[in-house]
């Protein structure tokens, strides 16, 4: 059953994030349209605060997972019953911190948004602020339920709840923007979904997992053990909430609604673009984590590093040029007039993302050898120094500015930092894989500068042209990158399944 739940649960698992990305290239646009700018910025404001408010959860659920594991391969039942009953007076703690903070934020709303929004944009704000952090308080204890089925490995009940979920939600919603609600709807239907999914996670785990949680001496010194495990895992929500959250909270007290409903539209297209590379490396992670253990350096580790690297790359090249080219007239026609400015902020986060999305394998490696502290430190630091930059940078020049601050902060420690660390601390080649990076590009690039020259001639006003130039565009670089950058092992990976669905033919 394992074996199976695993199979199954992880072809659902990209089931999920092809419908997360469908839904949002298809829905977007038409709650955009429906909602407007200032409503959507409204949302997209109280809901980068609220963000900021899910790092109380402290890395334990990542522990819940690991020592359930834990205790069940150990076969300590007891154990186990006693953690969770620990976790969840834990977490109906952080729930009240939760609404505590929620408090503090909404008494203190005028005082941060008074210079950019009007007395009803206020009002409207603050009303979506307490529904969702209701919604997070009442999440966070019973979040303890969705880890326990983690652990256990019902990776088919979870992701089927998540299909069904996104689906239900997503019909609600344009029922009820073609009636004529809102931002504050929005925030209704989520709750409530939210409310229904944790139910059925706690009813799961009572009904057919048999899962007690027993309360009785409040565990202190395996309470220690599990936050020292935690703390890296919990340094890193604070740098990936910093990221991603801050602009639009930053832009909402500075810039004003319109700009941060720009903003978060290319804040959007980058969580697709980084799905592109973390849904390839999740097939990896198995294989790479037991050559970590194994092998403490050498080259066995570079040659994986690089060979992983280059299969990573060969999305996202052909993702990063085709926006480059495309992309302007896809938000055009996408998301409406006016948020022409989403192009340029997508595009300064795409570029310096692509690096490290192809090197993501490192995170794998160092967790292998229990070395995380120095890439989690380095973030936290290069992501505070990002968020001072994106207050100034915001106040002269909007959302360009605020990304232009995290463009800078992700090339200097993401790429350079990171890239020699890698080299002279964990000896991973990263010459050999800068130059494999070089010799790939070489025809992706001639290709792009080229389709981009015409481009200049035509005007692409229309979805059935922007469809046109896309598919012409694959026409021309799928058959020369596939020539020309690839190698015979990334060809076989190709041509090998191809030859056997042919054979079956």
């Amino acid at each position: 059953m394992p074996k199976s739940q695993l199979k199954i649960g992880a072809l659902l698992s990209y089931v999920v994030l092809a419908l997360q990305n469908l839904v949002g290239l298809v829905y977007t646009p038409f709650m955009l349209r429906m909602m407007g700018k200032s409503e959507y910025g409204l949302y997209s404001i109280a809901a980068s605060i609220v963000a900021y408010l899910t790092i109380l959860d402290l890395g334990f659920g990542n522990a819940i997972v690991r020592y359930t594991a834990k205790y069940r391969a150990e076969g300590k039942q007891d154990e186990q019953y006693r953690m969770f009953g620990m976790f969840f007076l834990l977490y109906c703690c952080i729930g009240v911190i939760t609404l505590v903070a929620g408090g503090v934020l909404y008494l203190n709303a005028e005082n941060i948004f008074d210079t950019s929004m009007t007395a009803v944009e206020l009002q409207r704000t603050k009303w979506i602020l307490v529904l969702m952090v209701v919604n997070l308080a009442i999440t966070f204890p019973f979040s303890l339920f969705g880890s326990i089925i983690t652990a256990y490995e019902q990776f088919v009940f979870q992701k089927v709840v998540a299909i069904v979920r996104i689906a239900l939600n997503t019909a609600t919603m344009v029922v009820l923007l073609t009636m004529g609600y809102r931002a504050v709807a929005m925030v209704v239907v989520a709750t409530i979904f939210n409310v229904v999914t944790l139910g059925m996670n706690f009813w799961y785990c009572q009904h057919y997992l048999k899962i007690k949680m027993k309360f009785g001496n409040f565990q202190c010194k395996f309470l220690k053990e599990i936050s020292v495990y935690s703390f890296w895992i919990f340094l890193n929500a604070i740098m990936d909430r910093i990221y991603w959250s801050t602009g639009q909270f930053v832009l909402g007290a500075y810039a004003g609604t319109a700009v941060v409903a720009v903003y978060a539209v290319a804040i959007q297209l980058q969580h697709m673009y980084m799905s592109c590379s973390t849904a390839i490396s999740g097939v990896l992670l198995p294989k790479v984590t037991a050559m970590a253990v194994q092998d403490s350096g050498g080259k066995a580790i570079s040659d994986l590093f690089i060979k992983t690297g280059r299969i990573q790359y060969c999305i996202m090249a052909l993702v990063l040029t085709g926006f480059f080219l495309f992309g302007r007239q896809f938000i055009q026609l996408w998301a409406g007039v006016g948020y022409d400015d989403a192009y340029i902020i997508a595009m300064l986060f795409f570029v310096p993302l692509t690096i490290p999305l192809c090197q993501n394998l490192g995170i794998t490696i160092l967790q292998a050898r229990n070395q995380m502290k120095f890439r989690c430190l380095l973030y936290l630091f290069i992501s505070l120094a990002s968020l001072v930059a994106q207050i100034f940078l915001s106040r002269a020049y909007g959302g360009i500015g605020c990304a232009i601050a995290i463009a800078v902060a992700l090339t200097l420690g993401q790429i350079f930092v990171m890239n020699v660390y890698y080299q002279v601390r964990q000896r991973i080649d990263i010459v050999r894989f800068w130059v494999e990076i070089f010799k790939m590009s070489i025809a992706p690039t001639c290709l792009t500068i080229a389709a981009y020259h015409m481009l200049q001639h035509y005007a692409i006003d229309s979805v059935l042209k922007l469809c046109v130039g896309i598919f012409l565009y694959l026409l021309v670089y799928l058959p020369l990158f596939f020539a020309l950058s690839m190698n015979t092992y990334e060809r076989n990976l190709i041509l090998q399944p191809v030859k056997s669905l042919l054979k079956r033919i």
